[in-house]
């Protein structure tokens, strides 16, 4: 898949059209349960961003949610190997395609790249974007802990945090980003960056498709406050291509940070 999205509207599918309810008029999100640890303070967060939410791998739960979100702990094979067993790859793909709204965290984001190389044994990822995820040329990995971020004008995703820092906990990281816009109404994703070692991609915005390295549901106001952008945009129309939710076809967490690598 290519990762790009009209500039002036999602292409909607129609098989992903029913819209789970919400008791409250919530919008609702789907944490994806294919295996991935540390996920409860996800689905807390979230909740306390406004959304009804479930941790399911049932297809029906995954797209028909208003939104959906993808967490990653762990090493990238292993990540797909896992999604893979739940039909989590098909699944992604068909809401990037209908312009149903798709959040990666951590590994999360990282297989959403064309591969990942760890220990030298290179995996395929799932190719939304090119890139490659290698080991972070820094004196100390795991980059473990608080950073700043540089975000892009025009961000939806960090609005009003774009000067805040975010917590991370990853080895490896995308350090180069070639992305080839081809056709005048598709607009380019929005990436920000952030530096351990070297620089590296700390997020990617591109309409539907959002994506985190760092742990929005473990840094404090400003992942609350990032993942409140996120839901709150789950049930208005895209303005445009870089918008963190796209048009709706039918129609923070303060806890301890847990260690890990990804």
């Amino acid at each position: 898949m290519s990762g790009q999205v009209l500039k002036d509207g999602a292409i909607i599918d129609p098989s992903a059209s029913r819209k789970l309810p919400s008791p409250e008029g919530k919008p609702t999100v789907t944490v994806l349960d294919y295996g991935s640890g540390n996920v409860r303070s996800a689905v807390r967060a979230l909740e306390r961003a406004g959304a009804e939410v479930v941790l399911s791998a049932k297809p029906e739960d995954v797209l028909n949610a208003d939104g959906l979100v993808v967490p990653g702990v762990g090493a990238f094979e292993t990540v797909m190997r896992e999604l893979k067993a739940v039909d989590g790859i098909r699944l992604i793909g068909r809401r990037v395609a209908g312009g149903r709204p798709v959040l990666g965290i951590c590994v999360g984001l990282q297989v959403l790249f064309e591969a990942g190389v760890e220990h030298g044994t290179e995996a395929e990822g799932i190719g939304e974007w090119p890139g490659k995820v290698e080991l972070l040329p820094a004196d100390v990995v795991p980059h473990m802990g608080w950073n700043t971020v540089k975000v892009p004008e025009g961000s939806k995703l960090f609005a009003g945090v774009e000067n805040e820092r975010f917590y991370f906990v990853h080895s490896y990281g995308v350090q180069e980003w070639n992305f080839d816009v081809i056709q005048p109404r598709m607009s380019a994703p929005l990436v920000t960056w952030s530096e351990h070692g070297a620089p590296f991609i700390a997020a990617v915005e591109n309409g539907p498709l959002c994506a985190t390295q760092f742990h929005p549901e473990k840094s404090g106001d400003a992942g609350s406050r990032l993942l409140r952008n996120w839901v709150e945009a789950l049930n208005r129309p895209a303005a445009g291509g870089n918008a963190p939710a796209a048009e709706n076809p039918a129609a923070g967490d303060t806890s301890e940070p847990a260690g890990g690598s990804a």
